[in-house]
């Protein structure tokens, strides 16, 4: 937790943990280490997401590494969010287990290992950003392969998201309900579905032991719009009911099997069944983080959560609130990604009264203002005037894009606004 700590109170000048083949700059020596208290005040925080499929692809091209750096400095960033783990691929040279992008394999560098040197030059601090559950829309991906269709989730009627066509929900439930997020999920309650992954995290984190955090991204079941809340009324969709899940849900609690022989629409046990659901999420969770730090004591585990807490608790398996209460996250990143200032507010002034508000940093859509910058300026001062260590800014991509949004957040972090609350 000691370098959980220090990401939110050390000044933005501290050199990084352990830079790689980095000599420290004039002065360092007299800074507080990283993990170690800063007397200095501390600085707001500014992260930012970069993808590693979108427009701006950094990690396949070296040449695009000092124009991100130079973003980042410009916005007064403190931390990258850098996209390694997407579909069941890794874009880095991870062990021979994991899948790895093509270009990985033609690089005559491990590119990101190159990024990471190059932004701790810069005190920047990296954080390997990995889709936990999602594969994306790859029904070809290795771990399908290799665990079988076994590892996808399963609706409550019983279909494989292996079977949706076009990833979203078959007629006629497609009049009524839709994806979230389209795409395959796997399914946290297989056990080899979590070996697996915990594995490739490990070998990731013991792979770069200059890396400063590990953040999951898509860890919960898919959403269904509009949302449920869970299985105990009998009414929308959910996922889940996998024969491995429903048999150790069997041998685990006594109950009987939640849906086999019920009533169409009936489950069984219904808040017994949504709780055991959950905490399978909350089981990979937790022994990812107790791989993680037993690895890399001080490591930041983050993670990007949905902002609407009863929806994520009920709908998506995903109790993020108590990841934090439980100290298994370091850091919390609600995705806050609203025009809708009022609602924005609302949802910060909930986080800011939790006892843990000093580990979480908002995410904010600053995409959807490319052509308002000033609103995306309004929601950043909400953030500060309601008492938040740090953001993080989606994405990378995004400002590469909005030269205007760039300008306009750049003089920002320069001089921070104090605006009136809407």
């Amino acid at each position: 937790m000691a370098l959980a700590v220090c990401l939110l109170a050390c000044v933005r000048d501290d050199l990084p943990q352990g830079t790689e083949n980095v000599a420290p700059p004039s002065g360092a020596g007299d800074r507080p280490s990283v993990g170690e208290p800063s007397a200095a005040r501390p600085r707001h925080g500014r992260g930012l997401w970069i993808l590693a499929e979108g427009t701006v692809r950094v990690l396949e091209d070296p040449a695009r590494v000092e124009p991100l750096l130079d973003r980042a400095e410009r916005l007064g960033a403190s931390d990258l969010f850098v996209q390694v783990y997407r579909g069941g691929r890794a874009f880095y040279p991870a062990a021979p287990f994991v899948e790895r992008a093509a270009f990985v394999d033609l690089a005559v560098s491990d590119r990101f290992g190159d990024l990471l040197a190059a932004a701790h030059a810069r005190n920047l601090r990296v954080h390997a950003w990995v889709n936990v559950l999602s594969l994306s829309t790859r029904r070809d991906a290795r771990l399908i392969r290799d665990l079988g269709p076994s590892a996808i989730l399963v609706d409550r009627v019983g279909r494989s998201l292996l079977d949706y066509p076009d990833f979203d929900l078959p007629e006629p439930d497609r009049r009524y309900y839709r994806m979230g997020t389209r795409g395959l999920y796997l399914d946290p309650a297989s056990i080899a579905v979590r070996e697996r992954l915990r594995a490739t995290f490990r070998d990731l984190v013991e792979r770069y032991p200059r890396l400063d955090g590990l953040h999951l991204d898509y860890i919960r079941h898919p959403g269904v719009l509009p949302f449920s809340p869970g299985s105990r009324f009998g009414v929308g969709l959910d996922f889940g009911y996998g024969d491995e899940a429903r048999a150790r849900y069997r041998a685990e609690t006594g109950n009987p099997d939640p849906i086999e022989g019920a009533s169409p629409g009936v489950v069984r046990n219904a808040n017994d069944w949504d709780r055991w659901r959950r905490r399978q999420v909350t089981e990979l969770v937790s022994a990812i983080s107790s791989d993680v730090h037993a690895a890399r004591p001080g490591l930041i585990l983050s993670a990007a959560v949905i902002p609407y807490v009863d929806r994520a608790y009920l709908s998506l398996a995903q109790d993020w609130r108590q990841w934090l209460e439980s100290g298994a996250l370091d850091l919390a990143i609600p995705m806050i990604y609203t025009r809708d200032d009022r609602l924005f507010r609302y949802q910060l002034e909930t986080f800011a009264g939790w006892a843990d508000a000093e580990r979480i940093w908002p995410g904010i859509g600053v995409w959807l203002f490319a052509r308002d910058p000033e609103r995306a300026r309004g929601q950043l001062a909400l953030v500060r005037q309601n008492g938040f260590p740090g953001e993080v800014l989606f994405s990378d991509d995004a400002l590469a894009g909005a030269p205007g949004l760039l300008d306009r957040l750049a003089r920002e972090s320069q001089t921070p606004p104090v605006v009136a609350l809407p």
